[in-house]
Order: structure tokens, then C-alpha cells, then sequence
């Protein structure tokens, strides 16, 4: 039977140590990147016309349409490949130079995708802007991932923070001047692209780019080693990324930019506290799981640990947010995005039961199990299509939120119900 308590288990009081621990170190990151967020997303509310949080989440999207191939994939193995192995050495060059190579071809193929669709509207130069941007942001990506391979956590952490501080400054400067919405986001990647620089220095002076020659043959092993991973990112984009770019699209259009900014106001408040759930689990929870890959009982032991003390304190989290709602859209936002109150209680009822599922998830990354992964997004997506056509009609904007809280119930009860089945041995 499925048990996620035992709280007063030895084992389990040692996995809730560990992890509490690590994530307290990853804490000025993740304080770093949720401040900037929140100004970020301040600034446009108040200083934007209307319209303008939902356009910026628009290019957040298509931001990250571009660097999930990289970042949610490449990267994501290049980790795992790299954590043991001697910096300088013939095997990390070759993964390194497999990385570099499958990331280089991201950014190329959706280079071409872009100028065949346009890019929001805009034209060729705004679109040179922004390839340019995403790939200075990518190359700093995968120096970042390299310094956490290493274990240069704190190296990392200083990126994470110069990232955020530059890309919230620059949108904040271009606001301030009144310049084009179109200008005020692409400042904000470019800012955000300049971090390449100190990445390149922190990765010189740890030895990662020690003995590597650009002209080296790709090693075919690497590439399909990483290929794994990238197609799990290939998944999480089509069923993630495009259907959220697709739907925010869609309710533009039926609702209109103020009506849409309530809806995109609680979307905003919820990729706030995602982002910080996220970043504690890639770099404390996901790391620990990829360890035990090859110990299944362990990594079973270590994810009830884990989710015996995250789903309350989730659930703790959520309620007070929701309790709060009445002075803190305001103050995260404006006051005239107050109305989004009335979308908060089944997004942040979705919220709980993906950041839930999402521990089951990481399972199937950590173990490279490609063929589960995919399957398991493109029918989470599936689900979320059917009832956005069931609810929008029915219930207007109010379908979107109760749409995302019944894809992520069903699919937490789904992952709960295949972790009791499965073998206490795998």
C-alpha cells in the first residue's frame, strides 16, 4: 500500500534533514530570482498598458519555447554525464562538445521556426534581437550547468543572482524611459543574455574549459546519450510550453487584454512560487533522486520521504496565500488586477497536485525513461485540451483555472495509483 507518512522513521526523519538542508542552500537563488520576478511583473502591471502582464508572459513563453530543448534537456543530462567525471578529461570534452553541438542546433532549428511564424508581430530586426538574446542565454545556461555538475553551487547561485538583477534592471530602465513595449522586452533578454560573460570567467578559472578545441569531431556516444534527455524536453515542449503559448493566445482574443490580465495576473502568481519549487527540486530533490537511480528501493524510501514533508507544507503554503488574496495582488501587481481573486482557488488547487506529481515525475528523468515520460505528457496535455474545450465555453475565463486543476488532480491520482502498483524493487 501507497504510505507517505511515517514521519517518526529514522530513514524518513534523515531524508527530510538532507533535504532541508540543501535547500536551505539553495535559498539566495531562489530569494534572487523571485525578487525579480515580482518587480518584474509590479513594473508591468502598473507602468504597462493594458494588456502588457499578459504580453510579458506572452515573451516569457516564447522565451522559453527556445531554451526548453536546452535547458529542460541538454542540460538536464549534461549534469548527470559530467558530475563524475574530471574536468579537462577526454570523456567530459566529449560530452561538453555533444552539449554545445545539440544546443547549437536548438537555437537553429527554432531560429527557422520563428521566421517563418514572425515573432509576436514584429519585425526582422526585433527578430535578430531576440535569436541573439536566446542564444548569448543559452551558452550561459550551459556554463551554469557545467559549474553545478562540478559542484560550483555557490558559482552557480552568483549567476542565478546576476541573471535576475540585470534582466529586472534593464525592463525597469526602458520602462522608466517610456520606450515601446516591443524595445522594454527585448532589453530584458539581452540584459539577462549578458551573463555569458561572468559565466565564461567563473568556468575559465574552475578548469571546465581547460584542453577544449572548437573544432573537435562530436562524439556520436555523447550525442545519443544526451539524446535521451532531449527528447523528454521535446515533450515538455509540445505538451507544456506550446499549449500554454497556444491557450493565452486563444483567451487574448475571446476576452480581450484587461479581461485576460486577471486571468494572467494569478498565472504570474503561481510561475512565482513554481519557479522557487522548481529550483529546490532540480538542484536539491532531482540530483539526490539520479543518484539512487540504480538502487530503486532506496529511491522509493527517499521520494515518500520527500513528499511526506512537501505536500503539507504545500498545502500550508497555498491556504495562506489564499487567505491573503485580498491585499496581496495588489501589492504583488496592481490594484486594479484585485478581480483576479475570484481565479485564485483552483489555480492554487492545481498548483498543490502538480508540484505533487511532479516528485513522481522526476522519477522517470532521473532513470532516463524516455518512451513513460513522453507518454505521460502528451496525455496530462490530452486531458488539459479536452476540458478547456468542456469548461471555456460553459464557464468563460473561470474554465481555464478549473481546466488546469482537473489535469493535475487527475494526473497526481494517476502517478499515485501506478506508485502503489508498481514493484517495492523498481
Amino acid at each position: 500500500m501507497f504510505q507517505v507518512s511515517a514521519a517518526s522513521s529514522p530513514p524518513h526523519r534523515a531524508v527530510w534533514r538532507g533535504f532541508v538542508r540543501g535547500s536551505l542552500g539553495t535559498g539566495v537563488a531562489v530569494v534572487a530570482r523571485g525578487a525579480g520576478a515580482l518587480v518584474l511583473n509590479k513594473l508591468f502591471a502598473v507602468y504597462a498598458p493594458a494588456g502588457g502582464l499578459t504580453l510579458l508572459a506572452q515573451f516569457q513563453n516564447l522565451m522559453a519555447l527556445l531554451t526548453t530543448l536546452p535547458n529542460d534537456g541538454v542540460q538536464v543530462g549534461m549534469v548527470k554525464y559530467l558530475a563524475p567525471l574530471r574536468p579537462g578529461s577526454p570523456r567530459y570534452r566529449a560530452w561538453l562538445g555533444a552539449a554545445a553541438g545539440l544546443n547549437a542546433g536548438a537555437l537553429l532549428v527554432g531560429t527557422i521556426a520563428l521566421a517563418s511564424r514572425g515573432l509576436l508581430g514584429w519585425g526582422w530586426p526585433s527578430l535578430a534581437a531576440f535569436v541573439l538574446g536566446i542564444g548569448l542565454l543559452t551558452g550561459q545556461s550551459l556554463l551554469g550547468a557545467a559549474l553545478l555538475a562540478a559542484g560550483r553551487l555557490r558559482d552557480h547561485i552568483g549567476l542565478t543572482v546576476v541573471l535576475a538583477a540585470l534582466g529586472t534592471g534593464a525592463a525597469a530602465a526602458a520602462l522608466w524611459r517610456q520606450l515601446p513595449l516591443n524595445v522594454v522586452l527585448l532589453a530584458y533578454l539581452l540584459a539577462q543574455g549578458l551573463t555569458l560573460v561572468p559565466a565564461l570567467v567563473l568556468a575559465a578559472r574552475a578548469g571546465l574549459l581547460q584542453h577544449l578545441k572548437p573544432g573537435a569531431r562530436i562524439s556520436r556516444g555523447a550525442l545519443r546519450g544526451l539524446s535521451q534527455f532531449l527528447l523528454m524536453a521535446v515533450s515538455s515542449l509540445l505538451f507544456g510550453k506550446a499549449v500554454d503559448y497556444v491557450l493565452r493566445d486563444y483567451l487574448l482574443g475571446a476576452f480581450g487584454p484587461a479581461r485576460t490580465d486577471l486571468w494572467q495576473a494569478v498565472a504570474k502568481l503561481s510561475d512565482n512560487y513554481t519557479m522557487v519549487f522548481a529550483a529546490v527540486m532540480s538542484s536539491v530533490f532531482y540530483p539526490r533522486l539520479a543518484a539512487l537511480a540504480t538502487d530503486p528501493r532506496a529511491a522509493r524510501r527517499y521520494l515518500q520521504g520527500v513528499l511526506g514533508l512537501v505536500a503539507p507544507v504545500l498545502a500550508a503554503g497555498l491556504v495562506l496565500i489564499f487567505a491573503c488574496r485580498n491585499w496581496l495582488l495588489p501589492l504583488l501587481f496592481a490594484p486594479h488586477l484585485l478581480g483576479a481573486r475570484e481565479f485564485l482557488a483552483p489555480q492554487l488547487l492545481g498548483d498543490w497536485a502538480k508540484f505533487l506529481s511532479w516528485l513522481f515525475i522526476f522519477q522517470l528523468t532521473a532513470r532516463a525513461r524516455t518512451g513513460p515520460y513522453i507518454a505521460v505528457q502528451a496525455a496530462s496535455a490530452v486531458v488539459f485540451g479536452a476540458l478547456l474545450v468542456l469548461l471555456l465555453p460553459r464557464f468563460g475565463l473561470h474554465g481555464a483555472v478549473w481546466a488546469h486543476a482537473g489535469r493535475y488532480g487527475l494526473l497526481l491520482l494517476a502517478c499515485i495509483v501506478i506508485h502503489a502498483m508498481a514493484p517495492k524493487h523498481g
